[in-house]
């Protein structure tokens, strides 16, 4: 007893654990987070919208349905590489440092992206045009396999604790944006080219404008400092080799030691002490994503070509539902820091449940006003995922692993699970002729939220793992330090009349009292 209560004993925090806050650098590291994922998603948006004319420019062989199947397979084939991007990019990103890491991803989106408009077309080489397209969509997954798990690491360890339900929104209001001037931008240049200049030129106009945002974000990321949590892991790991013995660079010779640095040595630590929060992550992923590329990257398509709507009301749908998106999202961010993130995600995954078979049916009646209806149901599911995702996912690992795990278990699910949302959703409607298959199929991904957020800890308003706590303010970080210290102060008075009042034990408790009335 003595002992596990001397275990228990609660340390005061000190000045030093206590990191306040850079406003300037934390608006700097928000805002170049959250330019590369617009980048990301302005290339989802465009993709999603044009299916049907990359079918036609780089399929025209197959059928319609055919064309939009082989063109989601090439979408799909991206998030196959996005695990191996994870592998490369996360344990390196612990290791090297986050902002080197998310500069590099950053320059293989860019250019990726951008060679997509220089492709030439099937009438020009045959085959080999699908086969360029994949490749350019495998170097994008393997770069963005880095980018996302990158990007919200680096605003949570930037972020306050109070504030980083809030702070971490801005990287999916980032993401929504770009998805929204990707898929504007479609629909302005179907409005004014047509379907015909479209297919014949119009689709390379928003590759091209990829370039110059991506050497913007580069831009902008090449600025940056590394995070205080990661600045702090490194400090600690050099003063840890420099220790040891004298005459000797224990560190540095010790072979156990040198394979736990190792990038193989971090993975296996990862999945044999971190394969709890591994799976509670990917239970997240899953649920955010499925609903994400339904509503970015299926919708648009399942209106056209399975609904027979026409094009331009299709995307002024979806379109109208990421606006709806970007406008809440922030809000969203600062009621999960009030509220806690265990109560958005599983108050979004009971309505996911309930909700999304009457959202199609509504989106299945047809016309403007019902089908907007039901696109505002799923944008406002999709928002609480998106709004909470960024601030949940870091705080369940320790810095030291932070960036590779969550990195690797991220896209494990995004790709087995997300990004194949729209590839297996046009297929299970095109072999079952059941239109609201999509509705199943979010109802699956909300019964594994609803799992996994009831195993998920409360992380509002808490130090990450591994980290001290993060305040705005000098005077917060003053107000903290002083609280610690009474918190301390009473938890060492309990834990002496615990072991010595006649009350709080016997045996060595109670020959203390009698030896001290001797």
């Amino acid at each position: 007893m003595v002992r596990t209560l001397l275990r228990r004993r609660k340390k005061a925090l000190s000045a030093e654990d206590v990191t306040v806050s850079d406003r300037p650098m934390v608006r700097r590291a928000v805002t170049a987070a959250a330019l590369g994922n617009t980048m990301e998603w302005f290339d989802f948006g465009v993709y999603a919208y044009l299916a049907g004319t990359i079918g036609k420019v780089f399929f025209p062989s197959s059928s319609p349905g055919a064309q939009v199947v082989s063109t989601f397979a090439t979408f799909a084939a991206a998030f196959l590489v996005r695990p191996l991007g994870g592998l490369v990019f996360g344990p390196l990103g612990d290791r090297i440092g986050r902002q080197r890491v998310l500069a590099a991803t950053m320059i293989m989106m860019a250019a990726s992206t951008f060679a997509v408009g220089f492709l030439p077309t099937y009438a020009s080489i045959g085959f080999a045009a699908p086969l360029l397209l994949l490749l350019c969509r495998l170097v994008q997954g393997f770069s963005t396999g880095g980018e996302y798990a990158g990007a919200t690491t680096y605003i949570a360890e930037y972020a306050p604790d109070q504030r980083r339900g809030f702070l971490g929104s801005w990287l999916d209001f980032g993401t929504f944006v770009g998805y929204s001037l990707g898929s504007g931008l479609v629909t302005v240049l179907t409005l004014t080219l047509g379907s015909d200049g479209l297919e014949d030129w119009g689709w390379r106009i928003p590759f091209f404008i990829a370039g110059p945002l991506g050497l913007i974000g580069l831009y902008m990321r090449l600025k940056l400092e590394e995070t205080p949590a990661f600045q702090k892991e490194a400090a600690a790991e050099a003063a840890e080799r420099g220790a040891g013995e004298p005459g000797e660079q224990a560190a540095e010779t010790d072979p156990v030691e040198a394979a736990r640095q190792s990038g193989k040595g971090r993975l296996k630590e990862i999945f044999t002490r971190h394969w709890q929060a591994v799976l509670i992550c990917m239970g997240l992923v899953l649920l955010y994503n499925v609903t994400n590329y339904m509503v970015t990257s299926y919708l648009p398509t399942f209106m056209t070509v399975t609904l027979g709507e026409s094009d331009t009301t299709a995307q002024l749908l979806v379109l109208g539902t990421m606006l709806l998106v970007v406008l809440t999202i922030t809000v969203v961010g600062r009621s999960s820091d009030r509220w806690g993130r265990r109560p958005m995600f599983m108050g979004g995954s009971i309505a996911m449940i309930a909700l999304a078979v009457p959202a199609f049916l509504l989106i299945r009646e047809g016309g403007i006003l019902w089908p907007a209806f039901g696109c505002v149901i799923l944008g406002l599911l999709l928002v609480v995922f998106a709004g909470t995702s960024a601030a949940t996912l870091p705080a369940l690992f320790p810095t030291r692993l932070r960036y590779g795990a969550l990195s690797i278990a991220f896209n494990i699910s995004v790709s087995v699970f997300g990004g194949t949302t729209p590839l297996f959703a046009s297929f299970l409607v095109e072999q079952t002729g059941d239109t609201l298959v999509p509705a199943y199929y979010l109802m699956v991904a909300g019964a594994v939220g609803l799992v996994s957020t009831f195993f998920l800890h409360e992380t509002a308003g808490r130090p990450l793992r591994g980290s001290g706590p993060m305040v705005e303010t000098h005077g917060e970080a003053r107000a903290l330090v002083a609280r610690s210290r009474t918190e301390a102060g009473r938890h060492a008075r309990d834990v002496w009349l615990r072991l010595w009042h006649p009350l709080g034990g016997r045996g060595r408790g109670q020959s203390g009292k009698s030896d001290r009335r001797d």
